[in-house]
């Protein structure tokens, strides 16, 4: 469904939940033929103990459970109106919907989730001065248990070179899973480790002895992070939520705000014509980066992107497949070495970059040696560094051997380093929009 008179703009987010609802379930069928792509490519000669298929009688027992559970959750909805038609009694209907519910449950809860929300990554990295004051938090996608979350958030720890704190996304399995999502993202419904995930991050915030805090979100945990920020950006000055970063991958989310303030700036002795006009973002910055055959991505910030005002953060597409948090995302975009240390080089953030285009983004359709970068209605211009701002102007706006780790600000974290904030390039409002 689409908004009338516009057959290709989706509908507004904040639209009925019933039209969205419909909508989203025909975006689904519409993207079928992706479903292949959340596990492919396995390259399972290639994993490391880390990712999420790594031949471990951990990770088999937990597939098989994943397995299992769908069978049985496509079962037991396909049941009810099988139920309803052979005129059941409502109440032995409500009976066994409860056990069936509770077998799911205790299913999930016992082999897969654990009773842990919050985790903390367990493996050893030396920790930098400055860190002290960062706060990095993680939530996960569908289908993690404990045992995958553990997995990421130490992948990450890996990778950045700080402790990490994961908000344990329970799954309820891959079909429950779903139906979440689509509550969540529908009914902008606030489930529980949405709420705790809040707090965590208000209380950093609000933390004067934390700087910066950093927000993961991979999937589904797109969806509540942007609920999340939907929140902050209601409750916090913009002055605090400018120490906020926020880097996703394969967001799931329908839209992801980050509004624009602007205000008088007036030194004193400044006479009143020279008043200068300073603006920003609210949130510091915010980096997508999806798998173009991903069909959670493709369904969520590849679909919605387009749209003005309605995906704010810049986007790095990878022209592969893949959903999995470890194997797909992190593995391809920040390698490790067999030392535990993100290599210097890897074939994405080695990509050309193609800057100032107008192809369109749904249906990755470009090189395969080159990404696309877009910042909807040019917005991240603000967030170039000056010398990248100066290049383009040489270049009549067109960026000479730039590669996506030019523009990446969270691969300038990888292995405990900071990204150089010596200065920001500001245009005006009148800008073009691109892709890379």
């Amino acid at each position: 469904m689409t908004c009338q008179g516009k057959e290709d703009t989706p509908l507004p987010y904040t639209t009925s939940p019933i039209k969205l609802l419909w909508s989203d379930l025909s975006l689904f069928v519409s993207k079928l033929w992706a479903l292949p792509g959340i596990l492919l490519p396995l390259q399972l000669a290639r994993t490391h103990e880390l990712d999420e298929l790594y031949p471990s009688l951990r990770n088999g027992a937990t597939v098989l459970i994943h397995i299992f559970l769908v069978v049985y959750q496509l079962a037991f909805l396909l049941s009810l109106p099988i139920i309803l038609v052979c005129m059941v009694p409502g109440l032995w209907i409500l009976a066994y919907a409860a056990i069936a519910f509770t077998i799911n449950y205790a299913i999930v809860m016992l082999t897969l989730n654990g009773f842990q929300q919050v985790l903390v990554s367990q493996v050893p990295v030396v920790e930098r001065p400055g860190h002290q004051r960062e706060r990095w938090l993680y939530i996960n996608g569908i289908a993690a248990g404990h045992h995958w979350v553990q997995m990421n958030i130490d992948q990450l720890s890996y990778t950045f070179g700080r402790k990490v704190t994961g908000v344990h996304n329970r799954t309820a399995g891959i079909v429950f899973d779903l139906i979440e999502c689509l509550i969540q993202r529908d009914f902008a419904y606030a489930t529980g480790d949405i709420r705790r995930s809040y707090v965590l991050i208000k209380e950093a915030l609000l933390d004067p002895e934390c700087d910066k805090v950093v927000l993961l979100l991979h999937s589904q945990g797109g969806i509540e992070g942007g609920l999340i920020l939907d929140w902050l950006l209601d409750e916090l000055p913009h002055d605090l939520l400018n120490h906020l970063e926020i880097y996703t991958f394969g967001n799931a989310a329908n839209h992801f705000n980050n509004p624009r303030w602007t205000k008088l700036a007036r030194p004193e002795g400044i006479p009143a014509p020279d008043i200068v006009h300073q603006f920003g973002q609210s949130v510091g910055y915010i980096e997508h980066y999806a798998n173009s055959g991903d069909i959670v991505a493709l369904g969520g910030v590849l679909h919605f992107v387009e749209i003005p005002n309605r995906y704010m953060g810049r986007l790095f597409v990878r022209p592969k497949s893949g959903h999995l948090f470890n194997l797909h995302y992190l593995d391809n975009m920040f390698t490790l070495g067999p030392d535990m240390n993100v290599l210097d080089s890897n074939p994405f953030m080695d990509m050309e970059v193609e800057p100032w285009t107008t192809a369109g983004i749904n249906g990755y359709d470009g090189s395969p040696h080159r990404v696309r970068y877009q910042p909807t209605m040019a917005r991240d211009e603000a967030f170039l560094p000056v010398a990248l701002g100066l290049q383009r102007s040489r270049t009549n706006g067109v960026g000479r051997g730039l590669r996506v780790k030019d523009f990446s600000r969270l691969w300038q974290y990888r292995n405990g380093g900071c990204p150089k904030d010596i200065g920001v390039q500001h245009y005006n409002d009148t800008r073009e929009h691109v892709h890379f």
